[in-house]
């Protein structure tokens, strides 16, 4: 996987994901890359997107295990929850006491959830061909990557567009000043939910993947309605 920043921005997308469909072995990542990427220099409006979110034991992708997982399409337009997915996943290793304060998922869910493996081809189904869309990519891209390499012994790739980031660009790109430390004033907060209310989005209660995947959703809308022009590049917006 493309370890820096600058190297995400910069990749051919289109041209890696036909490499990778031609290398990959497992059948479900071989049609996932089949279905191939949009180009960099595709308008932010014509780009399918799907909002991806995991609930999961820690924030470790290789010590820790992915519980739930929420996914929902949109577009520029339109959020089209219909098609909207939400899997509870048997975890490799135990739940922790503080895992399940955490996220409300309990042992008994996942003592009769599928493995992530047996859910593989439908998950991989509802990404295929559209721009995932997180916020904080440190999660979701890096424990998919971890849970298919011990599943599959091969992992997966793919570009996302980063709602956290997004807003680190406006909030966190200059220092905080003498004047603000000594007053004590915080940087402004990036989660998803502080973010969500700079633009009067309404609240949802955290921790539950699918909603916090629409809330990804919504927050990008939002972003990209504030922000930028609907003919934004999306080589300007993924990681």
């Amino acid at each position: 996987m493309p370890g820096s920043t600058a190297a995400a921005q910069t990749l051919d997308w289109p041209t890696r994901f036909e490499t990778l469909a031609a290398t990959a072995h497992t059948p479900a990542l071989q049609r996932y890359y089949a279905a191939g990427a949009p180009a960099g220099d595709t308008p932010i409006r014509d780009v399918p997107m799907v909002a991806l979110d995991f609930e999961t034991t820690g924030l470790d992708a290789d010590t820790h295990s992915i519980v739930s997982i929420g996914l929902v399409p949109f577009n520029t337009h339109r959020i089209f929850c219909r098609d909207a997915h939400h899997w509870v996943v048997r975890p490799v290793l135990p739940l922790h006491r503080e895992s399940v304060t955490f996220h409300g998922i309990t042992h008994s869910e996942v003592r009769v959830a599928p493995d992530l493996r047996e859910i593989l081809d439908e998950l991989l189904e509802a990404l295929a061909g559209r721009i995932v869309v997180v916020h904080f990519r440190h999660i979701e891209r890096a424990f998919l990557d971890a849970a298919l390499r011990w599943r599959l012994e091969e992992g997966i790739e793919f570009p996302v567009i980063d709602t956290m980031e997004l807003e680190a660009r406006w909030h966190r790109q200059k220092p905080p000043s003498l004047w603000d430390r000594l007053r004590g004033r915080k940087p402004e907060s990036i989660r998803l939910a502080d973010s969500r209310t700079r633009y009067g989005l309404p609240y949802y209660a955290p921790h539950h993947a699918l909603t916090d995947a629409l809330a990804t959703a919504e927050l990008l809308m939002a972003q990209l309605q504030y922000r930028f022009d609907p003919d934004t590049p999306l080589k300007e917006l993924w990681q």
